[in-house]
């Protein structure tokens, strides 16, 4: 009888170590996608998205992380924003470089286009940001 409980015990203990990873990347990806919806929402209302919907008036209908990479210490975003402008919708392709800096996250470089792209570290690397969104206000807290 002790036998049988030493192996279901150690059974349940395997599974239980082997699903704590599993959590903590379940909850590192919902809290950047979180932050890639806010930052985007926030970034394109502040600018009025001028640049891309030539002043029409704009409604965010969908945000969409695609990727997160990690390269040469920063976090790469990448992912769409569907707007309906004036009449017709439009998509737009973003990638947001998060670095670490003093214990905190911070949107380092940011670009986004009209067309889809694969970016790089480099490539992005060209883009630097100013802050006017911060990254920091858009942190998940579970506690």
């Amino acid at each position: 009888m002790d036998n049988m409980r030493i192996k279901i015990f150690a059974v349940f203990a395997v599974f239980w170590l082997t699903q704590i990873p599993a959590f903590a990347v379940e909850e590192a990806y919902h809290r950047y996608e979180a932050g890639f919806r806010n930052f985007l929402t926030c970034e394109l209302t502040r600018t009025d998205a001028t640049d891309h919907f030539k002043g029409k008036a704009f409604k965010i209908t969908m945000i969409s992380l695609h990727d997160i990479q990690q390269e040469s210490g920063m976090k790469i975003l990448t992912g769409a924003v569907q707007c309906f402008a004036g009449d017709e919708y439009k998509t737009l392709y973003a990638a947001i470089g998060v670095q670490p800096l003093a214990d905190k996250e911070v949107v380092s470089y940011y670009t986004i286009r009209k067309k889809d792209f694969s970016i790089l570290a480099t490539e992005l690397l060209r883009f630097p940001y100013m802050e006017r969104c911060p990254w920091s206000q858009y942190w998940i807290n579970p506690d």
